[in-house]
């Protein structure tokens, strides 16, 4: 099986006073602004950053399900946030980590069993592979 989807861009003047838009084959995002301001500053719109965050914190979350689902087991609830770090390096800018934060609820297991599925979920989600940052996990279970 194989699926493609597709996002797009559109870009019009220079890097510091360019403007930019990005949509998705979904209609989700459409002519969504973004430029210099919002990715180095703190404009309106949004950035490939933040975007590229929420896609990993979607990708992994899902693992996630998937992977206790296996285990026979449902959370009741499960939050991530996905910190994507954008630097300056000899070669130019790059993404050097993604910091995920997970929080969840998930009857009849334990800290142990959690953290051990969390980390199989970080380290096989498709979003994970792709990503060649140095990418950490913080995973707390509630009760």
């Amino acid at each position: 099986m194989e699926i493609k989807r597709r996002g797009s861009a559109r870009w019009s003047g220079g890097l510091k006073d360019g403007k930019g838009s990005i949509s998705t084959q979904s209609g989700a995002l459409k002519d969504l602004q973004y430029g210099f301001g919002t990715r180095f500053e703190n404009g309106p719109g949004t950035n490939p950053e933040e975007l590229i965050g929420a896609a990993h914190a979607g990708c992994f979350t899902m693992a996630l399900s998937s992977i206790l689902g296996e285990e026979g087991l449902v959370a009741t609830q499960l939050d991530t946030s996905a910190a994507v770090t954008l630097k300056r390096s000899a070669q130019g800018f790059e993404i050097s980590a993604v910091h995920l934060t997970l929080e969840g609820k998930v009857p009849n297991t334990d800290a142990e069993t959690f953290q051990r599925l969390a980390q199989k979920a970080k380290d096989n989600c498709p979003v994970s592979k792709l990503l060649k940052a140095d990418i950490s996990l913080e995973a707390k279970l509630l009760s």
